[in-house]
């Protein structure tokens, strides 16, 4: 006999405000137990002290992080310049310093590296695996490692302010797998002055925009009542950058059992899109003459 399900089947997106001092998981954790979902997972960590966009999928929209994931971020943060520290932020024990103090027109100047396609070391306190092992792990435990250089698309990087010598405030629009740690630690060795991150913030991510996401106090208020529901959003925002087509009603029987299905749509073949019948979604996948080949189906019954 199967196991039911404990909670509510609901489906969406819920974009969350994160405060600095709580972990990710913990948000997602307790935007489940206020909904009481079944299911939930998050598109993109961020670290305890970063603030920002968090948006938590519920339900059949966990089946569309992937998206969210890959698409592209905005985040505005501070580098302190003159000190290198062992987290690249404000949370590790400084290691180096330097009296050097680059110029506006420097920075600037030095800003254009760090576009387009680079390749990014992650931080020594990073997520990376090792060895089976995460790197966070084994730099608390005083281990020096090599971690190898990965691709990033920087879509833009500017500086927009500079309070005072000691700092500037940067906005980065980027891709997929970006740390801003490694940028301010790469910006700094660059001008020789060294850097780190103080303070960081997404300030969005695909198309959810942090200054609409609720706080956690809003969660907490309307925790397991009706009202919360008015937080959710529509699980196709997740697939906001694929083209929608739409699909017969014997396409829309098929997909519905995983199979291909029949779509009117002119897109070239091979294309990813994401299929809906009567104003629901029913899946995501590839076109092929005619039909949408499904690699995702979702259960909105």
């Amino acid at each position: 006999m199967a196991r039911t399900k404990k909670g509510r089947a609901v489906s969406g997106w819920v974009v969350i405000d994160k405060p600095a001092g709580v972990t990710s998981t913990a948000v997602v954790n307790k935007v489940k137990w206020a909904f009481q979902a079944q299911k939930a997972g998050h598109a993109g960590t961020l670290d305890p002290a970063a603030t920002g966009v968090l948006a938590v999928a519920l339900g059949e929209a966990t089946k569309t992080v992937p998206y969210i994931t890959d698409a592209l971020k905005c985040y505005r943060f501070r580098v302190t310049l003159g000190s290198a520290t062992t987290t690249d932020d404000a949370e590790g024990e400084v290691i180096a310093r330097s009296d050097a103090r680059p110029s506006d027109a420097e920075i600037a100047a030095a800003l254009a590296a760090f576009r387009g396609e680079i390749m990014q070391v992650p931080p020594q306190f990073s997520a990376v695996k090792v060895e089976g092992e995460r790197a966070y792990d084994l730099a608390r435990e005083g281990v020096e490692m090599e971690l190898a250089a990965r691709p990033l698309w920087v879509e833009a990087l500017e500086m927009v302010a500079r309070p005072d010598a000691d700092h500037v405030e940067l906005e980065m629009t980027c891709g997929k797998g970006g740390y801003v740690r490694s940028i301010a630690r790469d910006l700094g060795q660059a001008l020789g002055c060294l850097g780190h991150v103080t303070w960081l913030r997404r300030v969005w991510s695909g198309p959810f925009d942090a200054d609409k996401g609720a706080s956690l106090e809003r969660i907490d208020e309307l925790a397991r009542t009706p009202e919360i529901d008015a937080l959710l959003l529509p699980l196709e925002l997740g697939l906001a950058d694929l083209p929608q087509v739409q699909a017969t009603p014997e396409g829309a029987a098929r997909l519905r059992n995983g199979n291909p299905g029949m779509v009117l749509a002119s897109l070239e073949f091979g294309d990813e899109a994401w299929a809906s019948y009567q104003g629901r979604p029913l899946a995501v996948g590839q076109y092929r003459s005619g039909e949408l080949h499904p690699k995702r189906v979702f259960n909105l019954d």
